[in-house]
């Protein structure tokens, strides 16, 4: 069960003026499930997207990134569960391109105004036959209040469909930003292993529209880890359709600020519901680093505890092993470090109980620091690790979670 995390009701999620979306059941990899999506765009969306830095990267990864290379405009999504299309040649960039032209035509648009996603086993051809012939029935179910029945159809080993949604007003404007994603395992940043789709009514230009996606990328899913495995597949999408009429053409907008905001909350939203529902995950860590020369190596400590296993199992166990974050505080790769001026805490959200206890300062064990205050706040499902580095202004926050019994045996049997 995902850690203190529910999927919102259907209610919750708002429609996007010029946003429609359908699922069908087309027998991807396994029956009776739906496993398709199609999103359409009114005409005049426009895209921008982050993608993943594995070199390996799928097929529907390299033919998103020629479509958004262009200056066409986007009108619609495809995207597919059960099968990655990662790691399967030519045929598989076919397979990518065949889902696109099949979407056109039923769509009416050009084939480089679709993009195609795909999430899955990796190494295994997509029987792309049975993607076309499912098409017309998620046209068929095209709705602008059909986000949480996409949210469920996305998913692959997901416990709880995951969206999120605002509505904001601004000046005379009101726009709606709307949300999902998929995600419980193989989560790296740079990015993560996940899909992330969210849409917005307001109008960017495309430069802006670009910026927004690398800027809420780069604070939500490029700031999780689940197990330090970065995917073959991952992207993150926003779509703007222009249709509430409110246009934001350059960072002086009135509108900006708002926008900007409601996007990054949405996207952060999405991605620690990923780390929530992180394969097995019982425990949700937020490792807050600080005082650091630079916001990079802010992130090189966060992440050397974030994927430590040591780190991990002993969160499970809610053993407070601390000696574990200290190690990988030391190993992070920060050659100049002095191990002195860094002092460390461990914390959760009951304030009352004494919520943050000093763990650690003057290069070993705080003198304050007694282990049943650690043994009690490692009880709780949510932690935090609180570390000042004490060599300047620079911070960084990284989400990650704990490794269970579970996160083996899903993944020991992940293709039966």
């Amino acid at each position: 069960m995902p850690v203190n995390y529910a999927t919102p009701a259907p209610e919750a999620l708002f429609p996007v003026a010029g946003v429609r979306l359908g699922t069908a059941e087309a027998g991807i990899r396994k029956l009776n499930r739906r496993d398709l999506t199609v999103i359409e765009f009114a005409p005049g969306s426009r895209a921008a997207g982050v993608f993943t830095q594995n070199r390996f990267c799928a097929a529907p990864v390299t033919v998103c990134r020629e479509h958004l290379a262009g200056d066409s405009g986007i009108r619609a999504l495809v995207i597919n569960t059960g099968i990655a299309n990662a790691a399967t040649g030519e045929q598989g960039l076919q397979a990518a391109r065949d889902t696109c032209a099949a979407a056109a035509e039923l769509l009416d648009c050009a084939p480089r105004e679709v993009l195609p996603f795909s999430t899955g086993v990796i190494l295994e051809h997509l029987p792309v036959e049975r993607l076309i012939a499912g098409l017309p029935a998620a046209q068929a179910d095209l709705a602008a209040d059909h986000w949480h029945a996409a949210a469920h159809a996305i998913m692959t080993t997901d416990t709880v469909a995951k969206a999120a949604s605002r509505r904001v007003t601004s000046g005379n404007f009101q726009f709606t930003v709307t949300g999902i994603s998929k995600g419980a395992g193989m989560i790296r940043p740079n990015m993560a292993t996940m899909l992330g789709f969210v849409a917005t009514d307001a109008g960017l230009s495309p430069a802006l529209l670009q910026q927004l996606a690398k800027d809420a990328a780069d604070v939500s899913f490029n700031c999780i880890t689940v197990d330090g495995d970065t995917s073959t597949n991952d992207s993150f999408v926003v779509i703007a359709t222009g249709a509430s009429g409110c246009m934001v053409d350059s960072e002086a907008s009135p509108h900006w600020p708002a926008l900007r905001d409601a996007v990054i909350g949405v996207a952060q939203e999405l991605a620690q519901a990923i780390v929530r529902d992180g394969e097995g995950a019982t425990k949700f860590i937020t490792v807050k680093v600080g005082a650091g020369a630079t916001a990079a190596e802010c992130r090189q400590v966060a992440y050397a505890i974030g994927h430590s296993p040591l780190v991990k199992t002993a969160f499970f166990a809610s053993d407070p092993n601390l000696g574990r974050i200290l190690a990988a505080i030391g190993y992070a790769g920060i050659a100049d470090l002095d191990s002195a001026g860094v002092r460390v805490w461990l914390g959760n959200n009951d304030k009352n109980a004494g919520g943050e206890v000093l763990v650690s300062e003057h290069g070993g064990r705080a003198a304050s620091y007694r282990e049943e205050d650690g043994a009690r706040i490692m009880q709780d499902a949510e932690i935090t690790v609180r570390i000042d580095l004490g060599r300047g202004q620079a911070q960084a926050t990284v989400w990650t979670c704990d490794f269970s019994y579970d996160y083996v045996k899903i993944n020991a049997d992940y293709r039966s």
